[in-house]
């Protein structure tokens, strides 16, 4: 996939090879980017480029990824449909337990907690069509 992205004036052409790699690999301009979606703040390390050019601001290869929120998210990790929530608002959940099932390309995918805290909110249906890194449930502050 191919975009531009202008930031402040400038004009940069941004080609992504798969967004739902992880990292996913963003070339800016002519100068490769490894992004990693899943990691809070979006942290951006230069790939071996081929030829040398101008550095890109950090902003433009940060763009595509999905960072949502306050790092308070659980997110999905890969996209598919919603079978079961198995929590509800104000529950307290731990580390490592179930919150949900999602079933993708027809297998189910236990999909658990990865901090303890409460549930604040539930963001999605069983049934819901989820896409890759959309949040799931929010935490509490």
């Amino acid at each position: 996939m191919s975009i531009k992205i202008e930031i402040e004036g400038k004009v940069y052409n941004v080609t992504i090879k798969d967004v739902y790699a992880n990292p996913v690999i963003a070339e800016v301009d002519g100068k490769t980017y490894k992004v990693y979606p899943a990691a809070q703040g979006a942290a951006v390390t230069p790939a071996a480029a081929t030829e040398p050019t101008a550095p890109a601001p950090a902003p433009a290869a940060a763009a595509p990824a999905a960072s949502v929120g306050s790092g308070l998210t659980l997110n999905a990790p890969l996209p598919g449909v919603i079978v079961s929530i198995d929590v509800q608002a104000g529950q307290s959940v731990k580390s490592g337990e179930q919150v949900c099932t999602l079933e993708a390309m027809k297998m189910k995918n236990i999909i658990r907690s990865d901090r303890d805290g409460v549930i604040a909110q539930v963001n999605v249906n069983a049934g819901d069509l989820v896409k890759h890194n959309q949040p799931l449930f929010t935490f509490q502050a």
